[in-house]
């Protein structure tokens, strides 16, 4: 059965036709509407899906945000401005004419990883460090979402009681200093303004602040991953995301996972499908997939 997967994310919006053997088909981007409207954003996904529509069966949908009764939520409203509360399965089932399903973006690719791993590893979490820090957890083989979608968002657990405030209210959270945003929010002089692109290249070239907001990046989501080791006991964690992919950087969170205590390590792994496991995900579950 052919699935139109759509991928929302806080810069882009993606989509593809997603065969029964995982196969990625006529994969189309558009930017997020900057003014993060419901008219807005139902445009684009109008725009976005209308060529695609006639050849799927379902859709699919890996959003950002906590997903409840198919309305689109967050933790941290500043992510989602005028989206919160924004009927996500209703728009999409009355845009294309298809039945839909929604889920989180990160447990969607939790779900894509999961299946990307050997037959012999039934518990793992995914963790993807992009913009902000999220994951998902594979628990049995059963995909963990929780009685109100919250299950996964680890990135607001706390990870510095000192530390700064994150846009959910708490202080402190892994996703305040480790993310993208957090990483650029604590640069300094020369670096201030500087997103975490950039920041990385500088790092890249030896600038002593930068490679210090990297490795702080790195030794916080270390951390995090040593607790979910003990919360878990999981198997394997796979990281994603677009600093959790950045070159080198799985290498360091690594360095300071060796420093834990052996208990709390666990094998950590590069995202198999990259940034492609939200539009896996979400299709492998509207098939109902197990592994």
């Amino acid at each position: 059965m052919t699935t139109l997967a759509i991928d929302i994310g806080g810069t882009k919006l993606a989509a593809a036709l997603v065969d029964g053997d995982l196969q990625i088909h006529q994969r189309r981007e558009l930017p997020t509407p900057a003014s993060k409207t419901p008219d807005a954003l139902r445009a684009a996904l109008l725009a976005l899906v209308a060529p695609l529509a006639s050849q799927a069966r379902q859709v699919a949908v890996a959003s950002t945000g906590i997903i409840r009764e198919g309305t689109l939520q967050a933790i941290n409203p500043q992510n989602l401005g005028g989206l919160l509360h924004f009927p996500l399965v209703s728009t999409l089932t009355e845009i294309t004419g298809l039945p839909a399903l929604a889920v989180n973006d990160a447990q969607a690719a939790a779900w894509a990883e999961y299946h990307a791993l050997g037959e012999n590893i039934d518990d793992m979490v995914f963790i993807t460090v992009s913009t902000g820090v999220g994951g998902g957890v594979v628990s049995d083989g059963v995909l963990r979402m929780g009685h109100e979608g919250l299950a996964g968002h680890l990135g607001h657990t706390l990870a510095d009681p000192g530390g700064p405030r994150c846009g959910c209210g708490r202080v402190g959270c892994v996703e305040a200093i480790a993310s993208g945003r957090g990483i650029a929010a604590a640069a300094q002089g020369d670096l201030a303004g500087c997103d975490a692109k950039a920041i990385f290249a500088h790092a890249a070239n030896g600038h002593a602040q930068a490679r210090e907001l990297v490795q702080r990046s790195a030794q916080t989501l270390a951390r995090l991953v040593a607790d979910v080791k003990a919360t878990t006991d999981c198997q394997r964690v796979v990281v994603g995301g677009s600093i959790g992919l950045a070159p080198g950087y799985l290498a360091l969170v690594r360095a300071c996972l060796a420093l834990e205590p052996s208990v709390y390590r666990v094998v950590l792994s590069e995202a198999h499908y990259r940034h492609d496991a939200g539009l896996l995900g979400a299709a492998l579950l509207a098939q109902g997939v197990k592994k």
